[in-house]
């Protein structure tokens, strides 16, 4: 009997599922910097810390978690990575400390969403899609926009009318729901199911597990990568990407819109609409990344992000007057559409290995955002103000754009070998 729907998008469906809420569990301390200061009177400084150990791990644990992947499934991975953020999530009702948020939010959050962070994207869109990978790629990025528009109003209104600890308790639930999906729709190979990826008619035999230790994988990754020019130019541009977006947008903009006197759920409502603007502009970018050279895309958006934020501290205020929906605007559309043209290159440089190799492109991203996210609560500390902060970031995005565009002038780089995916010049 024929299927009329493709298993590949029940596949795609569930992992969107799960992004929207890895996205929104990312997102929570961005409403829970103001409150823990005024119960805890931990500084922003302190609080921003346990962000970045957030941030960071979410980065470094995407190569792992894709290794582990190749070895254990997909489902199993995911599945494990939703009962740690529940399980972070949920013992911040018990914490004094400020290294018991480190722990919680910091380690065990942080190590769950890694697992589900866009290596996770790659991984999913290489085996279960040959034909519109790049739009499937912008659409599952696009759950992460999702998730901030979903959960932010939500849990910012959660923490002014029943306090951050209901907070934190409903992001602990919300994880727990969503285990029963991946374990039902979630399949790790289409050969699993019998059928061929989408837009194929080769039908492919699962692949054995990979060989060796996932650590072992994804350090053999990113030896062979950071070899080649290439890797360091998209990592570099992800690096800043990183700090323009969740390091200092995603963690300060609501600190920040309230220094100026606009209400915090105001504020939250401003960053969700980013989230919306960003759905729109990263399935866009999906749809351009299968008709648009790569690193055209990269260089235009680096720029327009950075034109943005050198805009910002003349417009905030305490309403929502029309400067700052423009900036919504135009900063959303720009928000991750940064990431399928990245997963496009790493592909296109090196190969099968793409998804390992992406995982260590994306530790970049969250090593600029945890860097970001310290460093503006560190200035807001000792200026007042987060003013430096925004100006800095505009100024590392028009770079991020001139990295970009020097992937023109690196050499092409293709697979030495089916199923190997080891980089090396084409013109060797």
């Amino acid at each position: 009997m024929k299927l009329r729907i493709h298993p590949a998008w029940f596949v795609a469906a569930a992992a969107f599922v799960a992004l929207i809420g890895a996205a929104g569990f990312r997102a929570t301390p961005s409403v829970l910097i103001q409150p823990l200061n005024e119960e805890f009177g931990w500084s922003l400084g302190t609080i921003s810390a346990a962000v970045s150990v957030n941030l960071l791990l979410y980065g470094l644990t995407a190569p792992f978690a894709a290794a582990l992947m190749d070895k254990f499934g997909i489902r199993r991975v995911a599945m494990g990575a939703l009962l740690l953020v529940s399980a972070g999530s949920g013992l911040t009702l018990w914490m004094e400390q400020s290294w018991q948020l480190m722990l919680c939010w910091g380690v065990l959050v942080g190590l769950g969403t890694g697992s589900l962070a866009l290596g996770f994207v790659a991984t999913i869109t290489g085996r279960w899609f040959v034909k519109h990978r790049g739009l499937v790629t912008g659409v599952l990025t696009a759950g992460g926009a999702t998730g901030n528009l979903i959960f932010l109003p939500v849990l910012a209104q959660l923490t002014e009318s029943g306090g951050w600890r209901t907070a934190a308790l409903t992001v602990s639930v919300a994880a727990l729901a969503v285990v029963p999906l991946i374990w039902w729709r979630l399949r790790d190979h289409p050969a699993d199911l019998g059928v061929t990826a989408y837009g194929t008619t080769v039908f492919q035999e699962r692949p054995p597990k990979a060989a060796g230790g996932a650590a072992r994988n994804a350090l053999r990754g990113l030896r062979d990568a950071a070899r080649t020019r290439p890797f360091w130019l998209l990592a570099g541009g992800f690096a800043i990407c990183g700090a323009t977006t969740n390091g200092l947008v995603g963690t300060h903009f609501i600190p920040a819109a309230h220094d100026h006197g606009m209400a915090q759920t105001t504020a939250a409502g401003l960053l969700a609409l980013v989230g919306l603007f960003d759905i729109a502009g990263t399935i866009a970018s999906g749809w351009l990344t299968d008709r648009v050279d790569s690193r055209i895309l990269l260089g235009a958006y680096y720029a327009l992000r950075g034109l943005s934020l050198l805009i910002l501290p003349s417009i905030l205020a305490a309403v929502a007057h029309p400067g700052m929906l423009v900036f919504i605007l135009f900063y959303g559309l720009d928000w991750v559409a940064t990431v399928p043209p990245t997963v496009t290159l790493c592909r296109e440089y090196f190969g099968e290995r793409g998804p390992i190799v992406f995982g260590w492109v994306f530790a970049s991203h969250q090593f600029g955002a945890a860097v970001a996210a310290t460093s503006a609560g560190l200035v807001r500390d000792q200026f007042g103000a987060y003013t430096w902060a925004w100006y800095g970031a505009g100024a590392l995005a028009i770079l991020a754009s001139i990295l970009s565009l020097m992937l023109f002038a690196g050499k092409r780089l293709k697979p030495i070998a089916p199923g190997i995916g080891l980089a090396v010049p084409a013109n060797r």
